[in-house]
């Protein structure tokens, strides 16, 4: 029978009647029998395939997770790479022009109970820092130091109610004292400044340096709005810092005072310190007391 249906078999181009409609009949039985088939095997698969499912979609949370973490980190590296960068121009620049020595350091703590009145930067006595060294960053003045250990200190900032810093108003050459409000933390005001001076909106305020520890034309902010002292004998401006002690993050400390570069173009120097140094009655800049 084998050999007789492998014969028949050879060659055969056309089916037989019967077998053509037994196909007929029986095709739409087939393809009932394997849609059938289809679902039920959808049908039991369903479940390992939510599963299956499930786990994908944890794997893809974890990704989408890390991700988003890295791109955090990402952010945080670059932040912090342009604020640091700042500095370092800052200090490569600006700092020799005007005649600084300055060293870096990293805010590594504020007072809880005075936000704007002290922070913690990582350099101390180990690093060659000492008590009254004045603090800055390339914006302008921040404070000054007032508490070392080995290699941790204290910084006052003008914004503290208990700092003072002989100032004068670059434009009219007007001097005052800068201190911090008590009623409204963070912000500055000048007090003390002569009846006779006008003091008009956005004009610049820089350290004096007389009688003080703070070096001359240092940057401190701008007039927001002035008037008379209850007193009637003075008048008072509040300034707005240029700052940003809300986030301040790295620092420098006036460590001495060096050579000013021979011939500086101070006026091409950053906002707001070459009009600071232009117009603070300095020929090459500045020179630490």
């Amino acid at each position: 029978m084998l050999a007789l249906m492998n014969y028949t078999e050879s060659g055969r181009v056309r089916v037989s009647p019967m077998e053509s409609v037994l196909r007929d009949i029986l095709a739409p039985v087939q393809g009932l029998t394997m849609s059938l088939g289809h679902r039920l095997r959808g049908l039991v698969s369903f479940p390992f395939t939510l599963y299956n499912a499930a786990e994908e979609n944890q794997l893809m949370k974890k990704k989408v997770d890390d991700l988003e973490k890295t791109v955090r980190q990402n952010n945080e590296i670059s932040s912090e790479n342009e604020r640091l960068k700042k500095l370092l121009d800052f200090k490569t620049t600006v700092a020799p022009a005007v005649g600084f020595e300055v060293a870096g350091a990293a805010v590594i703590g504020r007072d809880p109970g005075n936000w704007f009145g002290i922070i913690t930067i990582n350099k101390g006595t180990s690093q060659g820092l000492r008590p009254n060294m004045t603090v800055i960053n390339e914006q302008g003045l921040v404070g000054r130091i007032t508490s070392v250990s080995g290699n941790t200190s204290e910084v006052l900032l003008i914004t503290d109610p208990r700092s003072g810093v002989s100032a004068l108003i670059q434009e009219t050459r007007a001097p005052g004292m800068v201190e911090g409000v008590a009623s409204f933390p963070g912000q500055v005001r000048m007090v003390h400044i002569p009846v006779e001076t006008e003091t008009s909106k956005e004009q610049v305020v820089v350290t004096s340096g007389f009688g003080s520890m703070y070096p001359k034309g240092i940057p401190i902010g701008w007039v927001q709005d002035s008037g008379r002292e209850p007193s009637g004998l003075f008048n008072s401006a509040m300034i707005v810092p240029f700052v940003d002690f809300n986030r301040i993050e790295e620092v420098l400390v006036v460590t001495g005072s060096a050579a000013a570069q021979a011939g500086p173009d101070i006026a091409r120097l950053p906002h707001p310190w070459g009009e600071g140094i232009l117009n603070a009655g300095e020929e090459t800049g500045l020179v630490v007391q």
